[in-house]
C-alpha cells in the first residue's frame, strides 16, 4: 500500500515539474554542475597527488638522502682567488658505512660543473660520480644499455650513463648507446641510458643550460679525471669550491629504520661540521607530508565544489518556495479532500528529490567526462575514486531533502480554508 502511494507521489511530482520544463531544468543545474565539480576536482587532486607521491617513492622509501650545501658567502669578496672547502666529506661515508647500524647500503657521489657535448650540441646537467650501486639503491629504471659496473669502477673506463633528457637533447634522432660525448675535456662512451626522475632539496638546474638531467660515470673515473675542486672564474676573481662529496644516499634494512638513520645522520652532521653546509632528505618523510598535504587539498577542493551544491540548493529551495505559492489552491483542495500533512510534505519532497536526482546522476556522469577530457588535452594524470561518484551523488541527494523540507513545512502547514480562498 505505502509502495504503490510512493509510486503514485513520484508520478505526480515528475508530471509537476514536467508542467515547467525549462524552470526544472535550470534547477537541475545548479546541482549538475555542483557534483561534476566535486568528482572532477577530487579527481585532479586525486591524480596530481598520486603523481608526487609516486615520484617521492622513486626516490626510495628506505632512503636518507645527504647533501652538499654550499654556505654563505663570507670573508673578502673582492679577493681575486677565493678556495671554499666545504660540504660532505669520505669520513662522513665512513662513519656511516661502518658504524651506524640498519645501514644495507651507502653510496658516495661526486658532482662535476663539466659541460657536456656532442658535435655542436652543448648541454650543463648534473654530472655525478658514483660508483655501480646507485642504481639498485635509487631504485633507477634503465631506458635502455646498461648501468655501471664494478669492473668500470676498478678500471677507471671512460663510460657514461645518460639521463633520458639529455640523451634525447644530444642525439634527437639516433640512439646514444655506443656513442661518445665529450665531458669537459675528456671523451666517454655511452653505455646506457637511465629514465629521468625529479629533484629533490635544494637541487636546481642551471638557468642557461638547453637541457635538464643527468650523466653518470665511475666514481674513480671522476676523481682521477675531474677532481674534487671545481674552479670558477667571475668579475676577474678566481672562485675555487672544494668538495669531497656532493651527495650520500643511506640505504636502511627496513623501514622503521629510516627515521633512526635520519636522525642519527642529523645529529653526526651536526657534531661533524662547524657549519650547516649540509641537508637531509628523508622521501618517507616527503611522502607522509605528501599524504597530509593530499588529505588537506582533497578538503579545500571539496568544500569549493561544495559551494557550488550548496548554491543548488539554495536554488531548489527558492523554486519549491515559489511552486508552494502557486499550488495553494490546489494544497488547500487536497486538504479539503482529505489529504493529510504527511501526504503534502511527501510530494514536495519527492519533487525535491527528484530534482536533485536528476541532476546528480546526470552531474555524476559530466563528472567522469571532465576527468578523461582534461587527460587528453592538458595531459594531467587523473583519478576518479570509486566512492567519489557515490559520494557526491549521495551529496545531492541529502541537498535535495534538506533544503526541500522547509518548502515541504510550509505547504503541509497552510490552513485548508485560507489555501482555498487563494487566486
Amino acid at each position: 500500500m505505502r509502495s504503490s502511494s510512493l509510486a503514485r507521489a513520484v508520478r505526480l511530482g515528475v508530471s509537476s515539474l514536467l508542467l515547467h520544463k525549462l524552470r526544472s531544468f535550470l534547477t537541475t543545474l545548479g546541482v549538475l554542475f555542483g557534483v561534476a565539480s566535486v568528482i572532477a576536482m577530487l579527481a585532479v587532486g586525486e591524480g596530481a597527488s598520486a603523481e608526487a607521491q609516486d615520484q617521492i617513492r622513486r626516490l626510495g622509501s628506505r632512503n636518507v638522502i645527504l647533501r652538499s650545501v654550499k654556505p654563505p658567502q663570507v670573508g673578502d669578496e673582492d679577493a681575486e682567488m677565493r678556495v671554499l672547502s666545504y660540504g660532505l666529506t669520505r669520513d662522513d661515508f665512513e662513519r656511516i658505512s661502518e658504524t651506524f647500524p640498519g645501514v644495507e647500503q651507502s653510496v658516495p657521489v661526486l658532482q662535476t660543473p663539466a659541460e657536456v657535448r656532442s658535435g655542436q650540441l652543448l648541454c650543463r646537467p648534473r654530472v655525478l660520480c658514483t660508483p655501480h650501486l646507485f642504481q639498485s639503491v635509487t631504485r633507477r629504471d634503465l631506458f635502455s644499455g646498461r648501468f655501471l659496473t664494478e669492473q668500470d669502477e676498478a678500471s677507471r673506463s671512460l663510460v657514461c650513463v645518460l639521463g633520458y633528457e639529455v640523451a634525447r637533447f644530444l642525439f634527437p634522432f639516433d640512439t646514444a648507446l655506443g656513442e661518445r660525448v665529450k665531458v669537459g675535456e675528456h671523451y666517454l662512451e655511452v653505455v646506457g641510458v637511465l629514465h629521468s626522475r625529479i629533484p629533490v632539496g635544494t637541487v636546481t638546474l642551471d638557468p642557461s643550460s638547453e637541457a635538464g638531467g643527468e650523466v653518470f660515470m665511475p666514481l674513480s673515473t671522476g676523481r682521477a679525471y675531474f677532481g674534487e675542486r671545481q674552479t670558477q672564474m667571475r668579475s676577474g676573481s678566481m672562485d675555487i669550491q672544494e668538495v669531497q662529496l656532493h651527495e650520500i644516499i643511506v640505504a636502511a634494512e627496513r623501514d622503521i629504520d629510516v627515521p633512526v638513520i635520519a636522525a642519527a645522520c642529523r645529529s653526526m652532521l651536526k657534531r661533524e661540521h662547524d657549519e650547516k653546509d649540509y641537508e637531509v632528505i628523508v622521501p618517507l618523510e616527503l611522502l607522509a607530508r605528501a599524504e597530509e598535504t593530499k588529505r588537506i587539498f582533497n578538503i579545500v577542493l571539496g568544500s569549493i565544489a561544495g559551494i557550488s551544491l550548496l548554491v543548488g540548493g539554495i536554488g531548489i529551495m527558492n523554486v519549491m518556495l515559489a511552486t508552494v505559492t502557486e499550488r495553494t489552491r490546489e494544497i488547500g483542495i487536497r486538504r479539503a479532500l482529505g489529504a493529510k500533512r504527511k501526504h503534502i510534505v511527501t510530494q514536495f519532497l519527492v519533487e525535491t528529490m527528484v530534482l536533485s536526482g536528476a541532476g546528480g546522476v546526470v552531474g555524476v556522469g559530466v563528472g567522469l567526462l571532465i576527468p578523461w577530457i582534461v587527460e587528453r588535452t592538458a595531459e594531467l594524470e587523473t583519478i576518479v575514486e570509486p566512492a567519489a561518484p557515490i559520494f557526491a551523488f549521495g551529496i545531492s541527494v541529502l541537498v535535495g531533502i534538506v533544503f526541500g523540507l522547509y518548502p515541504a513545512w510550509r505547504a503541509a502547514n497552510m490552513d485548508p480554508v485560507e489555501a482555498l480562498r487563494h487566486e
